[in-house]
């Protein structure tokens, strides 16, 4: 009985212990595996570090738009999408073509008490301001720095409609050039108020002159302007004098010399022009979702930059060259993840956009012509300059990233972005410039501002600027690939969580006047 009960007892013993070991290991397959995590692991330093060398090298020339250069650039991004398997964004293909305008200038002259003035020794002009013809002055209206704001307004008490208009350039306290054309205080929006107000032309006076030869190519436009028939000519401190009838030799050293008001003028200016018609692209691509596939998720960037001048190359490697290699680097992510079999519910479009540079012409052309309909886009997320560190930071400069825009069409956005932050990334979230009085105007600066005013919640990630911004000493080697590491995957985690999701973010904050 002994030899039959001992091997039934050892038995027993054995399949117990079978079975512990079975249900353990039960256990283990059963265990939830944190999918995001598991997939952000393949978005690296050395991965962004190779892609960004190669999108932000010397063979892509500055990515301008619609130069060689720029075609460059989206040929490498198109080969990128099509090598994690997506699928072509647009029914053309991956490249979205659109038509850029631009003006190329044949004669101007500039005529002031019947002498004629030099062009870059005393007068330049925004070739895309005006129409072809000639312009007769006979009244000019003076308003300071032309700026209307919380704080001040030029204009008060001056009626410039159908009427010329001199303004200082720059600010009240520094007349130098306001270099970004977006700000409210560069030229370009000093014309834009003339404008509104009714006023038949602009005269900026800069002490930049003389002026190297002017490019006799205008600023690039998808369509004219609403300023196209109000000239915007900048003049030098002499000419401004004599437009108003004043002795050159009484210098404008400070804003109190000179009284706002009417001056009676003389001056004749005419132009001849011709437009040209170029060609840029945005390049698109669509990883589908599952069971809210005709739901969408917007992942941008802008590939454009600045191209040459003469021989030196504007890089651009943190603007935006970072911010495309994030874009390819996510890609990737998501692809692999679909490829193993755990793909978002919703579909992902992934779009590097040209033309930001020349006033978010890209982004704005899409808007319009949208491939997926913008009402069921739940979120844009944008990526524009993640690779640097603002000199200016208060905090840990090693680990921040500036988000713009999560308070202004969704309360969703901002609890989202926190809960995720704090579970994966834990970087420090400056919200500093979601104010939209900031004077920086950073809200209306990037690609996301077109999706926005046309009701699409979005998120703008952004480093701030640097010493080397809009410079051609923006390069790689000057990117700190550890701290963009965890932007990007704070994007990515932020993408993962809206694609996943039961509902779309909600829209329930109205669309404020912009």
């Amino acid at each position: 009985m002994k030899k039959l009960l001992l091997p039934f007892f050892g038995s027993v013993f054995f399949l117990a212990g079978l079975s512990s070991s079975a249900q353990f290991r039960l256990k283990l397959k059963q265990a939830p595996v944190d999918y995001p995590n598991l997939y952000s692991q393949t978005i690296t330093g050395a991965d962004l570090k190779e892609k960004l060398s190669i999108i932000a090298s010397r063979e892509m020339e500055g990515r301008e738009t619609a130069t060689a250069g720029q075609r460059k650039a989206a040929a490498y991004i198109e080969n990128q999408f099509q090598k994690l398997g997506l699928l072509p964004g647009t029914t053309g293909g991956f490249q979205m073509q659109y038509p850029i305008y631009q003006d190329t200038l044949l004669e101007a002259s500039l005529k002031i008490a019947g002498k004629n003035q030099k062009l870059d020794t005393s007068f330049s002009l925004n070739i895309a301001s005006a129409a072809n013809g000639s312009y007769e002055i006979k009244e000019i209206i003076f308003a300071s720095y032309g700026i209307v704001d919380s704080v001040r307004n030029d204009y008060e008490g001056l009626d410039v409609k159908g009427k010329w208009v001199l303004v200082f350039e720059g600010t009240p306290g520094s007349q130098s050039p306001v270099t970004d054309r977006r700000s409210p205080y560069s030229s370009r929006a000093k014309v834009e108020q003339a404008s509104k107000l009714g006023a038949k032309g602009v005269f900026i006076m800069s002490s930049d002159f003389p002026k190297r030869a002017q490019d006799t190519k205008g600023a690039m436009y998808l369509k004219k302007p609403a300023t196209a028939n109000v000239p915007a000519i900048t003049v030098s401190s002499n000419l401004a004098h004599l437009l108003l009838g004043l002795n050159p030799a009484q210098l404008l050293q400070s804003i109190k010399n000179v009284p706002s008001g009417a001056y009676s003028a003389e001056a004749e200016f005419t132009i001849n022009k011709r437009t040209l018609l170029l060609q840029s692209s945005n390049v698109v691509a669509l990883l589908p979702g599952t069971d809210k596939a005709d739901e969408y998720v917007l992942i941008t960037s802008h590939y454009d930059h600045l191209g040459t001048r003469g021989k030196e190359i504007f890089f651009g490697a943190d603007d935006d060259g970072s911010g495309t290699t994030s874009v390819l680097e996510i890609a990737e992510a998501f692809a692999k993840a679909k490829n193993e079999g755990h793909g978002p519910r919703r579909s992902i479009v992934f779009m590097t956009v040209s033309g930001e540079e020349k006033g978010l012409l890209g982004s704005e052309f899409y808007s319009e012509h949208p491939v997926f309909p913008l009402n069921k886009v739940s979120v844009n997320l944008n990526i524009d300059m993640v690779g640097r560190i603002d000199p200016k930071y208060k905090g840990d400069s090693l680990n921040y990233v500036y988000i713009i825009g999560d308070d202004k069409l969704s309360t969703d956005l901002a609890p989202i972005t926190d809960s995720l932050n704090k579970a994966y990334t834990r970087i420090q979230l400056d919200r500093r410039f979601n104010d939209l009085k900031d004077p920086n105007r950073y809200y209306y600066r990037s690609d996301h501002y077109n999706f926005a005013k046309n009701g699409v919640p979005v998120i703008f990630y952004f480093n701030g600027t640097h010493a080397d911004y809009h410079r051609s000493s923006d390069t790689v080697d000057k990117i700190n690939f550890d701290l963009m590491t965890k932007r990007v995957k704070l994007v990515f985690h932020t993408a993962w969580e809206m694609a996943n999701r039961k509902e779309m973010v909600k829209r329930n904050i109205p669309l404020q006047k912009l």
